[in-house]
């Protein structure tokens, strides 16, 4: 006995599944996640003020530590103050000028190593020898060799977020694979061409893992770099209240630091989606 599939029937079974799943979004999963994301926060949060306010000292002294609400007080008196948004926007032009040249030059440096055998053998062993150095332990090099503490702390923010953006791209580029050039070459595509149509839009995943990881490096050895030399900046201002024992304002400094982080990568991260959105995306459970 034979059972034959009606035309929509056969329509739907080749249908991929990410598409099916595409067409009939899940709301409910997607509220779940957002919910389980706060209550997470929200929890922590709950837990730290619970800890501090009754002294617990169970290994870890939390008796020292300012409670949720000193904190929250002084994040309303910071709220109030120029000081602190002069501080952010200070962070942010340092975070904006390093990691762009970063990007910019990571990106071109990643290109020329992987496609190119010369540069490969010409700069790869130094980028490898320099690239395991801590870029804060660079600090002494960018007093000496910069006239300002501005160009030196864009240096280290630069060179911090370089090599995770250098090293992904150029992983990226020969990763791809190589009947993807073979076949535009045999239709008469130049080098150029092949840059353009296959290398850049193949390797754009990989770039933006690297910008990823990047900018966060590139926050951590900017915090790092304005608390040794700075004179304006969250990681200063921070390291300012640490040292005449203002802990609050070191939380709050602290806090501003993760916010401004999760933005910057949150921003990266959209911008990535947003330019590869042709790619095929995993559908979630």
């Amino acid at each position: 006995m034979t059972s034959e599939l009606t035309a929509p029937a056969v329509r739907a079974a080749a249908q991929p599944a990410a598409t099916r799943a595409d067409a009939a979004p899940a709301p409910r999963s997607a509220w779940r996640s957002r919910l389980l994301r706060v209550a997470s926060v929200a929890g922590a949060v709950g837990l730290w003020q619970l800890l501090t306010v009754n002294n617990v000292r169970a290994g870890l002294r939390f008796d020292t530590l300012p409670t949720v609400t000193e904190i929250v007080a002084e994040f309303g008196t910071q709220l109030r103050a120029d000081q602190y948004y002069l501080d952010i926007a200070q962070s942010l032009l340092r975070i904006v000028t390093g990691f762009g040249l970063a990007a910019a030059v990571g990106v071109l440096a990643g290109i020329g190593l992987g496609r190119s055998r010369l540069l490969a053998d010409t700069f790869g062993p130094l980028a490898e020898l320099v690239r395991p150095i801590p870029a804060i332990a660079l600090v002494p090099v960018a007093i000496l060799l910069f006239p300002s503490d501005e160009s030196g702390i864009v240096f280290i923010t630069f060179t911090a977020s370089l090599f995770p953006v250098l090293v992904s791209t150029r992983h990226a580029v020969r990763a791809l694979p190589t009947i993807w050039e073979d076949a535009v070459r045999t239709l008469g595509a130049s080098r150029l061409d092949v840059l353009a149509r296959v290398v850049v839009p193949g390797i754009l995943p990989g770039v933006f893992s690297g910008l990823s990881v990047g900018v966060g490096v590139a926050w951590i050895c900017l915090i790092s770099a304005e608390m040794i030399s700075g004179r304006l900046g969250v990681g200063y201002r921070t390291w300012q209240a640490y040292t005449i024992v203002d802990y609050p304002a070191v939380f709050v400094g602290m806090i501003t630091i993760g916010v401004l982080g999760f933005a910057t990568s949150g921003l990266v991260e959209l911008a990535g989606r947003r330019i590869t959105r042709w790619l095929p995306r995993e559908v979630e459970a």
